[in-house]
């Protein structure tokens, strides 16, 4: 639901010039998707979305042309010493728990990053499931993580 909402997002601002949480939420809304002004906010930060020039004086949202550098090392240190409370693993899974809200956002750096391990992330509220390949590299992706915290 949230990648299908965050993908309508993405196509409403690049057809549409949108300049409030308001219209973008108008938007969804015509489109048989109601949601809160705290998860337009929320998708908002989420999907690192940047106001640009609209002509005479105003703004609209509009994708990051540097989306690809979004998680840098410096911005995933910050995102996880601000979000991660702790990091365990068992097999060949990874378990991050993070401050309430902060799990999808620490899951998508995570599935951004080029740690080859990763096979993908499932995050709830406070907690992602981490799945790596091979099972022995999940101690790996701990320690990386808790030296990303550090």
């Amino acid at each position: 639901m949230k990648r299908r909402r965050h993908d309508l997002i993405k196509k409403i601002i690049s057809e549409e010039i949108i300049e409030t949480q308001e219209a973008l939420a108008e938007a969804l809304a015509a489109r048989h998707v109601r949601v809160t002004q705290a998860t337009i906010s929320r998708d908002i930060k989420e999907l690192y979305l940047i106001k640009v020039p609209a002509g005479s004086g105003r703004y609209r949202y509009a994708v990051s042309p540097h989306e690809s550098v979004r998680f840098s090392e410096a911005r995933m240190k910050r995102l996880f010493k601000d979000n991660i409370v702790s990091c365990d693993f068992s097999e060949n899974i990874v378990v991050v728990k993070t401050i309430p809200g902060g799990a999808a956002t620490v899951a998508s750096a995570l599935d951004a990053s080029d740690w080859t391990e990763i096979i993908g992330t499932v995050a709830g509220d406070d907690s992602i499931f981490v799945l790596v390949k091979p099972k022995d590299t999940a101690e790996t992706i701990t320690d990386r993580i808790h030296a990303l915290i550090r």
